[in-house]
């Protein structure tokens, strides 16, 4: 759901949308209806960019091996898969809650798909949806992903739930730490907002050092957990590298129980 408070003037015109009334996403995009379209679209889209850029088709944590598979053969060049920790919580929370699957629930099987296909590597596949730190990354590549997508952690980065707005968090009915009504336009940290009062209130050059050092300190946590395994460049992290300390976990990402050599569910997904 797209608020109409956060449908301005620029963006009405940038998005050839009605001013101030609410827009729902659909369910399926007008343009394709399944895989045949969806290959005639990218096909469009390549003639439009000279052959020069590569595709991308991002897919929500559902069906992530049969997604997947679509994706790579409608003639993407990379598929970025979406775990249910990902969004700014603009649905329902039937959605938010019980909608799509856990991130690392969705890995293994999308890795499997591209594996099957003969394209793991060729097709680029990277990791989105609650990403947060370095481990969080390094496990995203262990498993088979080509590279991660951070959202929400970079907006914390930039300068949103900063406790300097404290007072104006609770005015919202949250606080510092927990907003995340990003969706109504309304942030006092002036990140998500079309609000030119509000929006004035970001410094630009302080919040790029800010998301800069971030990255720069994710980066390091990767680099150091590769090391620790005894590998020499992050894409080298492999499943083997990796142990679960849960059930759960362990059926989900496909790896040993800590101390076993088991692995819950391994006749299948």
């Amino acid at each position: 759901m797209l608020l109409g408070q956060k449908i301005s003037d620029r963006v009405a015109k940038m998005r050839n949308l009605p001013k101030g009334i609410d827009q729902r996403s659909a369910c399926r995009h007008p343009d394709w209806t399944g895989p045949d379209d969806l290959e005639i679209k990218i096909l469009e889209i390549r003639e439009i960019t000279g052959w020069e850029k590569p595709i991308y088709v991002k897919i929500g944590g559902t069906r992530p091996y049969y997604d997947t598979s679509l994706a790579v053969k409608a003639g993407a060049d990379v598929v970025v898969l979406d775990g249910m920790q990902g969004g700014t919580a603009a649905t329902q929370d039937v959605f938010i809650e019980n909608v799509g699957l856990p991130t690392l629930a969705c890995i293994r099987p999308a890795v499997q798909a591209l594996q099957d296909l003969g394209m793991h590597r060729k097709v680029q596949l990277i990791v989105s949806g609650g990403i947060r730190t370095g481990a969080d990354v390094a496990k995203a590549l262990a498993l088979g992903a080509d590279a991660a997508s951070v959202g929400t952690a970079a907006m914390i980065a930039l300068g949103d739930n900063d406790p300097h707005w404290e007072e104006e968090y609770r005015k919202l009915g949250s606080t510092t730490g927990a907003y995340d009504d990003w969706h109504e336009g309304k942030d006092p940290a002036g990140i998500t907002t079309q609000d030119p009062d509000l929006a004035s209130r970001l410094d630009p050059v302080q919040a790029g050092r800010r998301l800069a050092n971030y990255l720069k300190v994710m980066t390091l946590e990767v680099q150091t957990i590769a090391r620790a395994c005894g590998k020499n460049h992050v894409h080298n992290l492999e499943p083997e590298d990796l142990c679960a300390l849960t059930l759960e976990s362990a059926a989900m990402a496909g790896v040993p129980l800590a101390g076993t050599s088991w692995i819950p569910g391994r006749s299948g997904f």
